[in-house]
């Protein structure tokens, strides 16, 4: 058993070494605050947004995997490292599921899905006039000025085309990902850079012009948490609060990791439940408002669903269009068309997910702990799963086998 004992013995400690490898990240995603300085996002003192249980057997749905064959949801959730699970449809709690080292009050690193939240707070900062995403990135960042990203525009940060180096390629240890990690305080320093995340992002240097082809870079949203903080003169743990969780109506409060200084790993360090991650799920299926609250401005969410042609022929072209085809990325969202219609996606490495259906009224939050950064194989068959799920939830029967583009 992993860290037990008083102290653990070698093998079973789980430290900064090792923590985003398995088998340790299964420990480690739901206990991120044990090794990992973290900032509090408050959940306020207002209600909590309601999710009344009304549980029905999905897990034996039947559903497709890559491969062809055909299989039940229980055992894709069983094959893809599922530590929580929960599904809502027409804000009912449908289906809950948990796991390993996590149950249903339980923070769980959130990887990547942090980009949309942090996109959401960029929205109500532009709503409010605080800042504008055709502004120079370097009108409110200057440090930036003598980086890659002068001429950079927030808007291309938000759609992620800039034209900044940054490998995303996790298996890489020198990959600006792996090596920004140590900067934030995820990874033991090994490179001579600087031990802040903000002092890191300077270093960096463009390779194209800003506003081509998609590209995915961790980079960009770390940067544009910069400018909602400069902009606002907040730090992003609160604005996460105070635009976002408090009035969704979260249950439980949330964390964010940060650095030595106090800057928010903006890109990928917010911890969350299961269910409060659902029901940041709930609020984006509603346009953005929760209750009597409008978290997220509706006119935002409505050009992030109807993009102009050029945002979808940015990600057509790009390496992730041939994996995920006739989808796009915009406002830190990704949007792929299933076969009952688009959804709207939020991912982050190693299984986590949160899964918005307009057509069937359904949300589906997973937070997971595969032993890869990456897997094409898991993804597809966690979205063919949360089709089917959704397509029995609204009586629309699936059909057989149903394949999805990409390598095993």
């Amino acid at each position: 058993m992993l860290m037990q004992g008083f102290p653990p013995p070698p093998a079973a400690r789980v430290t900064l070494a090792n923590w985003q490898e398995p088998p340790y990240n299964r420990w480690a995603f739901s206990h991120l605050r044990e090794l990992v300085p973290t900032q509090r996002i408050s959940r306020g003192r207002g209600d909590v947004m309601a999710l009344p249980a009304a549980l029905q057997p999905l897990g034996e749905v039947a559903t497709a995997r890559s491969d062809g064959t055909v299989s039940t949801v229980d055992a894709v959730l069983d094959a893809t490292y599922t530590d929580g699970v929960v599904i809502v449809h027409d804000g009912r709690m449908v289906f809950e599921r948990y796991g390993a080292e996590t149950d249903r009050y339980t923070p769980h690193l959130l990887m990547s899905i942090t980009k949309s939240v942090v996109g959401c707070v960029m929205a109500n900062l532009v709503d409010r006039g605080v800042l504008s995403t055709d502004q120079l990135v370097t009108d409110h960042v200057p440090e930036l000025s003598t980086s890659g990203y002068r001429g950079a525009r927030v808007r291309h940060l938000l759609d992620m085309r800039s034209g900044i180096k940054f490998s995303e390629l996790y298996t890489d240890p020198d990959a600006e990902v792996r090596v920004f990690e140590q900067a934030a305080m995820w990874r033991p320093t090994t490179h001579d850079i600087p031990q802040s995340t903000y002092a890191y992002l300077t270093t960096l240097v463009a390779t194209r012009d800003h506003g081509g082809v998609f590209e995915y870079r961790s980079c960009e949203t770390d940067v544009l948490g910069w400018v909602c903080e400069r902009a606002s003169g907040i730090r992003m743990a609160d604005l996460i609060a105070d635009l976002v969780w408090t009035p969704l109506g979260a249950e439980l409060d949330a964390e964010i990791t940060c650095d030595g200084l106090g800057a928010a790993m903006h890109d990928g360090g917010m911890n969350a439940t299961t269910a409060d991650l659902a029901r940041f799920g709930v609020m984006l299926l509603a346009d953005g408002v929760a209750g009597d609250h409008r978290v997220v401005p509706g006119d935002w969410l409505t050009a992030s669903w109807n993009p102009d042609p050029d945002v979808r022929q940015a990600f057509a072209d790009s390496v992730d269009g041939p994996y995920l085809p006739g989808g796009w990325y915009r406002n830190q969202f990704w949007f792929l068309p299933r076969a009952h219609g688009d959804v709207l996606l939020c991912l982050g490495i190693n299984g986590q997910m949160l899964y918005v259906d307009p057509v069937t009224g359904t949300v589906a939050a997973k937070t997971s702990s595969w032993p890869v950064a990456q897997s094409p194989t898991m993804l597809h068959d966690t979205l063919n799963a949360f089709d089917a799920a959704a397509a029995a939830l609204a009586g629309h029967p699936m059909r057989f086998p149903h394949r999805r583009p990409g390598p095993p």
